[in-house]
C-alpha cells in the first residue's frame, strides 16, 4: 500500500499528520526573530592598539609591523590588512572559509600577548575583536535637556545608560559628545620653571595624597573595629593646598602656586546635534542573538518613561536612526508580496480549474506547506528576514505545481469515466515517478546554492533550505491531501451558459484551445525545419549574452537599495579645531534643512569613518540625513545625496563633501576599493598616482581618494644624544614629561559621592599652542638644573601621511571611490582595461578589493553551484529514466530560460547581481519540469507503439495545459516581487524579473524546441541500437566472438 492509497483509505492519518505540522509550525512562527538578513559569521579578527600621541609612521614601525609579524603564523589566514593612524594601529586578519574566528581570536591574543614587551611602554593594552555585524549600532538617539551640561551628562551616564543596558538583547550603549565633568590641574610653565618643579612631581604629590588605605583592625573582648585611613580628596581645596616641596629658605610650594585646579569639562573630541540643536548622542548595539525589532520597541518605551520621569528637567529624546524601521518595512513588504502572490495564484488557478471546489484542493497545499515550514525555521535557527520570506514568496508558485499536475491528471481520468476513488489512485500512480523526479531535480538545483562558501553561502543558505523544505512538504501534500480530497469531493464541471462566470470560463477555455492549436501548428512546422529552429534558438541565446557583453546589462555585487538614509561626510583643512568645524556645521545644517525631502539631520562633529569611528578627527563631521518616505519625494536617496553634494560644494568652497551610502549590513564602506602594493614604497606611491588618475577619468566614478593625498602637519624633535648625556637627561624622561604636558595624564581619579571623575594633569592650554612653546619647554635634570628642549634638540615642522596602509605585510596605498550611474562590475572592467595599457613597475601589484572582490568571489561561487546543479540534475534523471540520452533533451532545453531572463533584466533596467544570478540557477530547476513532463509522456506513448513524431506531438498536446498552468502559477506569483517598490525592493526585483522572464521564454520555446530535440536524440538512439544489432553472445576457445542476430 503506497502513501496515496493509505491517505485515501484512511483519511484520519493525513489529517492528524498535517494538523500536528500546522500547530507546530504556528508555534515555531511565534518564536522567530525579525531581521533584515540572516545572521552571518564573518571570519575576521581585529587587533587595535592605542599608542597615544604617536605619528602614523611611528605607529607603523613600533606597533603595526610587530603585531603583523606575531599574528602571521596563525593557520588559515587569507589576508592581513593594516592601518596606522595617528595614535592608533588597526590590524585586520581575514581568514579562509571554514576557519572558526572565535578560536582564531584566542590564538591571536596568545600571539600578540607574547610580544607585548616589545611594544612601546606608553602604548595601551591591545584590544582584540571579532568582526561582527552587531558592531554597528541599530539605533542612534539624540537627547536634550534644560539642565546644566555636566549635570545632564551625569544623568545620562549614571541613570539612563545603565537602565537601557538592562533591556534584553542590548549589548552596549555608548555616549557620543556631551560635556563630561573633569577635575583639571593646569600647570603654568613659567611658574614651574621658577620653582624648578616638573609635572611628574605634581602627579606624584597628588597620587600619594589621594588614597584610602586599610590599616587593620582593633578589638577588645566585646568589640571589633576596622581601621581605615580615609585619604581621598573630598573637595578641590585639598588638592590646591597640597605641598609639592619645601625650599631651602623653609617656605613651601603648593600646587596652587604652580597650577590652577578647576572643576572643568573634559576636552570634547565629538559633538552631536539634531537639526542644528545641541544634543547628547546615544548609540545602541545589540547582542548577536538579539531581536532588533523587539529591542527598538522596548528602548522607545523606556525613553518615554524617562521623559515622563524627568519632565521637570525638560528631557527629550529624538530617534535619529533606527535600523529596525527599515527591517520592519522590508519584512512587511515581503509578507505582502507573499500574500499577494497567494491571491494571484489562486485567481489564476480558478480560471483553469473552473470551480472554487477545485481551487480549494490546490489552495490547501499553500498554507499547509508554508506553515509547516516554520517548524524547520525554528529547528535550524532561521529568522523571518528578507531572504527566508523571499524564498517563501518565490516558492508559492512551485508549491502548487505538484498539486496542479496531480489534480489535472485526476480530472483527465474522471473524464475517462472512472470513479472519483479510482481516478484519484490511478492518476497519482501514473505520475508518481514524474512528479517525484521534478521535485528531486528542484532539490538538486537548490542544495548546491546552500552549500556555497564564504559570505555568499551564509547569505543564501537559509534561502535555499527554506525552498527545499517547502517543496518536499508540497510533494507530501500532493500525494496525500489532494487525492484524499478529490476521492471524496471531486466533481467534473458542467458549464451553464446562463451563468455569467461560466460564460467567461468557456471563453477562457476557447482562448486556451486556440493557443494550444497555435502551439501544435508551430511544433509541427518546427519538426519539419529542425535545423532552422535550432539555429534560431542558438542565435537568440548568444544574442541574450550580448546584452551583458555590450553593456546593456551591468554587473554588480549587490544593490545598496534606497533605505531613505545616507551620510554626508565633510572635511575641512586638517589644522581646523573642533570649534571651527562645529561653527561651519551650523551653517551647513541650516542650508540642508531647507530641503523638504529631509526629515531630520543628526550631526556628529569630529567623526569620520561611519558609526564605529575610533579616531580623533576634529576637522571632520558626518551629517546623518534621514529622508521622508519614498512616496513623498521624487528622487531616490542616492540621486538626492549626489544632488545635495554638488549643491554644498558650490555653496561652500572651503569644505570637501563626500556621500557615504549606508550598506545593507549597516556600514559605510565605499564600493570602489583598490590597493597598490609593493616592497618599494616610492614605486608604490608613484604608481598609485597613475591608478588614481585613471580611476578619476572613468565616467560614473566620484569622490576618488588616495590614502596618501592628505597629510598631517607635525613638529619633529630630533635629539643631540651627546648633549643629553652631558646635561644628565634621557629621551625616556623627556618623552614622558612631554606627553604629560601636551596630551595630559588621566590616571588619577577624583571621587564625589558614589561617582568618580577623571583628574587631568597637563600644561595650561596657553602654554601648548605653537612650535615655540615646544622649543621653550623646560626639564629638571638630576642636578636640579632647568634645561630647555631647544638646548638638546633640533625642532622642525614637517608633514606626514595621515594614514599608512599595509596589505599582506607590505606597504600599500588604498584608493577608494563612489559610483554614480554605473555599477561596480562595469567600472571594474574599465579600470582593468585602462591599467593594462600602463607601465606597472616591477614588484608592484594592484589588488581589487571591496565590492569588486566580493562580486568576483560570489559570482564564482554561484557559477560553481550552477555547474554542480546541472550535473546533479543530469545524473538524477539518468538514474530515474535509465538512459543517458533522453535526459539530454531536458538539459538542452534549459538555456531557453536564459534568453528571457537576460532580456527581462535589460528591459527592466536591472543589473546582473548576486540575486539575479541566483535566479538564473533557480530557473534551471523550475523550467526542467516542462521538458520532463513532455519527455516522460512521449516515452510512454512510444512504449505503446506510437512513432516518435506522433508521440511527442501527442505529449505536447496532453501536457500543454499542466505546463501552462504551472508556469503561469509561478509567473503571477513572482510578479509582486518583480514589481515591488517598497523597502528592499531593489534587492529582490532583479531576482523577480529574471524568474518571470526566464519562465516566460522557457514556457513558450519549450513547446517548440523540446519536441525537436526529442526527435533528433530519439533518432540517434535508434540508429545506435541498429548498429549494435550484432552482439557477442559466446566466447570460443580460440578467443574469437561468434556473432548472432538478436
Amino acid at each position: 500500500m503506497n502513501i496515496t492509497e493509505l491517505s485515501v483509505k484512511r483519511l484520519t492519518i493525513p489529517i492528524v499528520i498535517f494538523t500536528i505540522l500546522a500547530l507546530a509550525g504556528l508555534f515555531g512562527y511565534t518564536m522567530l526573530n525579525k531581521e533584515l538578513f540572516p545572521s552571518m559569521d564573518i571570519p575576521v579578527n581585529a587587533v587595535m592598539t592605542v599608542y597615544p600621541g604617536a605619528a602614523p609612521s611611528e605607529v607603523e614601525n613600533s606597533v603595526t609591523k610587530k603585531v603583523e609579524d606575531a599574528v602571521s603564523a596563525i593557520e588559515g589566514i587569507d589576508k592581513i590588512k593594516s592601518y596606522s593612524f595617528e595614535s592608533v594601529s588597526m590590524v585586520l586578519i581575514e581568514y579562509k572559509d571554514g576557519v572558526n574566528a572565535d578560536l582564531s581570536l584566542q590564538e591571536c591574543e596568545r600571539k600578540v600577548n607574547a610580544i607585548k614587551n616589545d611594544l612601546p611602554e606608553n602604548s595601551e593594552e591591545p584590544e582584540f575583536m571579532k568582526f561582527d555585524l552587531n558592531m554597528f549600532p541599530i539605533m542612534s538617539i539624540a537627547s536634550k535637556s534644560n539642565i546644566p551640561d555636566k549635570e545632564f551628562y551625569d544623568l545620562v551616564d549614571k541613570e539612563i545608560k545603565p537602565r537601557l543596558q538592562q533591556i534584553k538583547g542590548v549589548a552596549q550603549v555608548d555616549i557620543i559628545g556631551g560635556n563630561q565633568r573633569e577635575i583639571e590641574v593646569k600647570a603654568n610653565v613659567q611658574k614651574l620653571e621658577q620653582y624648578g618643579i616638573s609635572l611628574l612631581q605634581i602627579k606624584q604629590t597628588i597620587e600619594t595624597a589621594n588614597v584610602d588605605f586599610p590599616t587593620g583592625k582593633v578589638k577588645d573582648e566585646n568589640n571589633k573595629l576596622i581601621v581605615r585611613l580615609a585619604g581621598k580628596f573630598t573637595n578641590l581645596d585639598q588638592i590646591r593646598n597640597l605641598v609639592i616641596k619645601t625650599t631651602p629658605t623653609g617656605s613651601v610650594v603648593k600646587i596652587s602656586d604652580v597650577a590652577n585646579v578647576v572643576d572643568g569639562i573634559k576636552k570634547a573630541t565629538k559633538n552631536t546635534r539634531i537639526n542644528g540643536q545641541p544634543a547628547l548622542g546615544l548609540s545602541i548595539q545589540k547582542q548577536p542573538d538579539g531581536n532588533a525589532v523587539n529591542i527598538s520597541k522596548e528602548v522607545k518605551e523606556e525613553l518615554t518613561k524617562f521623559e515622563n520621569e524627568y519632565s521637570a528637567k525638560g528631557l527629550k529624546f529624538i530617534i535619529a536612526s533606527d535600523t529596525s524601521d527599515f527591517t520592519k518595512e522590508a519584512v512587511d513588504g515581503v509578507m505582502f508580496d507573499l500574500l499577494f502572490a497567494i491571491i494571484l495564484v489562486s485567481v489564476t488557478m480558478l480560471l483553469f480549474l473552473h470551480t472554487f471546489r477545485n481551487l480549494i484542493f490546490i489552495f490547501i497545499s499553500i498554507p499547509t506547506s508554508i506553515i509547516s515550514t516554520f517548524i524547520f525555521f525554528h529547528l535550524f535557527g532561521f529568522s523571518l528576514n528578507l531572504l527566508t520570506l523571499l524564498a517563501l514568496s518565490i516558492v508559492v508558485g512551485a508549491i502548487v505545481d505538484d498539486a496542479i499536475v496531480i489534480l489535472e491528471n485526476i480530472y483527465r481520468h474522471l473524464e475517462m469515466g472512472k470513479t472519483r476513488w479510482r481516478a484519484s489512485l490511478d492518476a497519482a500512480k501514473e505520475l508518481g515517478l514524474t512528479v517525484t523526479s521534478i521535485t528531486i531535480v528542484l532539490i538538486a538545483v537548490f542544495l548546491p546554492i546552500g552549500l556555497t562558501g564564504g559570505v555568499t553561502g551564509q547569505l543564501l543558505r537559509s534561502f535555499s533550505l527554506v525552498i527545499v523544505i517547502s517543496i518536499l512538504l508540497s510533494l507530501l501534500v500532493s500525494f496525500t491531501l489532494v487525492p484524499l480530497l478529490t476521492s471524496r469531493f471531486g466533481k467534473l464541471k458542467e458549464f451553464n451558459r446562463a451563468k455569467i462566470f461560466d460564460r467567461f470560463l468557456l471563453s477562457f477555455e476557447r482562448l486556451i484551445e486556440k493557443a494550444k492549436d497555435l502551439i501544435i501548428s508551430a511544433t509541427q512546422w518546427s519538426l519539419k525545419h529542425k535545423i532552422a529552429i535550432i539555429g534560431i534558438a542558438t542565435a537568440m541565446l548568444f544574442g541574450s549574452f550580448a546584452l551583458v557583453s555590450k553593456g546593456f546589462i551591468q554587473t554588480e555585487f549587490m544593490d545598496t537599495g534606497d533605505q531613505g538614509e545616507f551620510i554626508m561626510a565633510m572635511e575641512l583643512d586638517r589644522s581646523s579645531t573642533l570649534e571651527q568645524t562645529n561653527n561651519t556645521c551650523l551653517v551647513i545644517e541650516k542650508k540642508m534643512l531647507e530641503h523638504p525631502e529631509i526629515k531630520h539631520i543628526y550631526t556628529k562633529v569630529g567623526s569620520k569613518g561611519g558609526s564605529i569611528s575610533i579616531l580623533e578627527t576634529p576637522y571632520c563631521a558626518e551629517f546623518i540625513v534621514k529622508m521622508v518616505p519614498k512616496d513623498k519625494r521624487k528622487l531616490s536617496a542616492k540621486l538626492f545625496a549626489k544632488k545635495l553634494q554638488n549643491e554644498l560644494n558650490s555653496t561652500f568652497p572651503g569644505p570637501k563633501f563626500k556621500v557615504e551610502e549606508i550598506s545593507m549590513m549597516g556600514n559605510t564602506a565605499t564600493p570602489i576599493e583598490i590597493y597598490v602594493q609593493g616592497s618599494n614604497f616610492d614605486k608604490v606611491k608613484e604608481y598609485s598616482e597613475v591608478v588614481t588618475k585613471e580611476l578619476r577619468s572613468i565616467q560614473g566614478t566620484s569622490d576618488v581618494e588616495s590614502s596618501i593625498e592628505n597629510g598631517d602637519k607635525e613638529v619633529v624633535v630630533k635629539f643631540d644624544r651627546e648633549k643629553l648625556a652631558r646635561l644628565g637627561l634621557t629621551i625616556g624622561e623627556i618623552g614622558a614629561q612631554m606627553y604629560m604636558s601636551y596630551e595630559g595624564n588621566r590616571d588619577l581619579k577624583y571621587r564625589d559621592g558614589n561617582n568618580e571623575y577623571d583628574l587631568l594633569i597637563a600644561l595650561d592650554e596657553f602654554d601648548r599652542k605653537s612650535k615655540s612653546d615646544v622649543e621653550n619647554i623646560s626639564f629638571v635634570n638630576r642636578s636640579g638644573q632647568l634645561v630647555k628642549l631647544s638646548q638638546v634638540a633640533d625642532i622642525c615642522e614637517s608633514e606626514s601621511p595621515s594614514t599608512l596602509n599595509r596589505y599582506n605585510r607590505m606597504p600599500s596605498v588604498r584608493i577608494s571611490g563612489n559610483l554614480i550611474g554605473k555599477t561596480i562590475g562595469t567600472v571594474g572592467e574599465e579600470i582593468k582595461a585602462k591599467l593594462a595599457k600602463t607601465n606597472m613597475p616591477a614588484g608592484v601589484n594592484v589588488i581589487y578589493a571591496g565590492d569588486m572582490e566580493r562580486q568576483g568571489e560570489s559570482f564564482a561561487s554561484l557559477l560553481i553551484a550552477l555547474a554542480a546543479s546541472i550535473i546533479f540534475m543530469y545524473l538524477i534523471m539518468v538514474a530515474l529514466y535509465d538512459s543517458f540520452v533522453y535526459p539530454m533533451v531536458v538539459m538542452l532545453s534549459l538555456p531557453l530560460s536564459i534568453i528571457g531572463a537576460l532580456l527581462a533584466l535589460a528591459l527592466a533596467g536591472k543589473s546582473l547581481s548576486l540575486f539575479s544570478i541566483m535566479g538564473i540557477i533557480m530557473l534551471m530547476g523550475l523550467v526542467a519540469k516542462n521538458a520532463i513532463l513532455v519527455v516522460d509522456f512521449a516515452n510512454g506513448l512510444q512504449e505503446k507503439g506510437e512513432n516518435p513524431v506522433k508521440a511527442v506531438l501527442d505529449a505536447t498536446a496532453v501536457r500543454f495545459r499542466p505546463i501552462l498552468m504551472t508556469n503561469l502559477a509561478l509567473i503571477v506569483g513572482l510578479l509582486p516581487i518583480a514589481l515591488a517598490a517598497g523597502a528592499g525592493a531593489e534587492w529582490k526585483s532583479g531576482l523577480g524579473w529574471v524568474l518571470v522572464g526566464g519562465l516566460s521564454s522557457s514556457m513558450i520555446l519549450s513547446y517548440i524546441i523540446v519536441p525537436v530535440l526529442y526527435v533528433i536524440l530519439d533518432k540517434m538512439v535508434k540508429k545506435s541500437k541498429k548498429s549494435n544489432d550484432l552482439i557477442p553472445t559466446e566466447i570460443v576457445s580460440k578467443g574469437q566472438f561468434e556473432e548472432v542476430k538478436n
